[in-house]
């Protein structure tokens, strides 16, 4: 699931590493199609909140999203598991860019190992077909994500991976109105994010069966209709770094106090600016588990070239950011691999 929502890095935060990646974020946004979503593409939820929590004095503007929005289409909610029509951003496009110039991209293949000679990693094991193989290279980078990464860094001994990290819990806080017409629109379109509470809200209608999906684990089970009468918001907070990974790659997690009482005031003010805009009977969903990321930390795991211990592998997604997040980490991520093959060119 993806917005393709394009929040700017917190700059401060890699400059503590040494690491700017003001370049990058300047040079991505004159390559792709970042900008806030056109009035017309606004969906009515959308507008409601906004007007609802503008009038309550919240900061509320539209979000910077990567879509081609000539592609863009009213009155749907396809954007939430892939855009049929082109016009959410993926990285796909990178990878077409790169199968073009020569690249060759195996799918259904998974990484079982590494190779070490020394102090370098000199290939990768996977299985692939029913069968192993293995690969040789001169330079390998793990991008597995936030929970695949550490278990393959595991594998040459980097044991200090996959602790203390983030996920970045969000709940849905959904309500009723009479008088919406259809209900599927391109969600977090427009919101605010309150830095010093550590949260951000966002309009956010989810797909009925995504929603239902949320719903039945809090037995809210008289709200699985309903769907072209919903307000949905979006409360996303900016969790405590704890937990680790066990062996087997499974995620040990619980919310902090903290965390909790995150949820809980951006739960709050979400409720408010829903009764504001006319909602009843509102109810909360299950809390979800988004984007993690932070367990291979820049000044931990890697350097701030994103290199291991190991003279040539690299860790490039987001189990490399260095603190707790709390908002999405599309842009950041993209800044990074740039700055890494800016980094990988230099090194010849």
């Amino acid at each position: 699931m993806a917005y393709a929502t394009a929040f700017e890095p917190p700059y401060d935060e890699f400059e503590k590493h040494n690491i700017d990646l003001k370049p990058e974020v300047e040079l991505i946004l004159q390559e792709l199609p970042i900008a806030p979503l056109k009035d017309e593409l606004l969906g009515q939820s959308a507008i409601r909140i906004m007007a609802s929590a503008r009038d309550l004095g919240y900061p509320w503007a539209k979000l910077p999203k990567i879509v081609h929005q000539d592609q863009c289409r009213l009155n749907c909610d396809k954007c939430t598991m892939g855009c049929p029509y082109g016009a959410k951003w993926t990285a796909r496009e990178f990878i077409d860019q790169a199968c073009m110039e020569g690249a060759t991209l195996l799918t259904g293949a998974r990484v079982t190992g590494l190779v070490t000679e020394g102090s370098k990693v000199t290939g990768v094991h996977f299985s692939m077909a029913g069968g192993q193989h293995s690969v040789t290279a001169p330079v390998v980078i793990a991008s597995a994500g936030g929970i695949g990464t550490p278990p393959i860094l595991h594998s040459v001994g980097i044991v200090n991976a996959g602790r203390d990290f983030f996920f970045d819990p969000l709940v849905v806080t959904v309500g009723t109105v009479n008088d919406l017409e259809d209900g599927r629109e391109f969600a977090m379109a427009a919101g605010y994010q309150n830095n010093d509470e550590g949260y951000i809200i966002t309009d956010c209608v989810l797909p009925h069966w995504v929603r239902a999906i949320f719903t039945i684990p809090v037995l809210r089970f008289d709200r699985l209709g309903g769907q072209r009468k919903s307000l949905q918001m979006m409360v996303k907070i900016k969790d405590d770094l704890s937990g680790r990974l066990t062996k087997g790659g499974w995620v040990n997690k619980r919310l902090t106090e903290s965390d909790r009482l995150k949820l809980r005031k951006g739960v709050e003010q979400a409720r408010q600016i829903l009764k504001h805009a006319g909602a009843y009977n509102i109810y909360n969903t299950m809390i979800v588990a988004t984007h993690p990321g932070g367990t291979a930390k820049i000044g931990d795991v890697v350097d701030s070239n994103l290199k291991t211990r190991y003279d040539n592998l690299y860790v490039c997604d987001a189990s490399v950011i260095p603190t707790s997040w709390g908002r999405p980490p599309i842009l950041t991520l993209i800044a990074l691999g740039k700055r890494l093959g800016k980094h990988l060119i230099s090194q010849g």
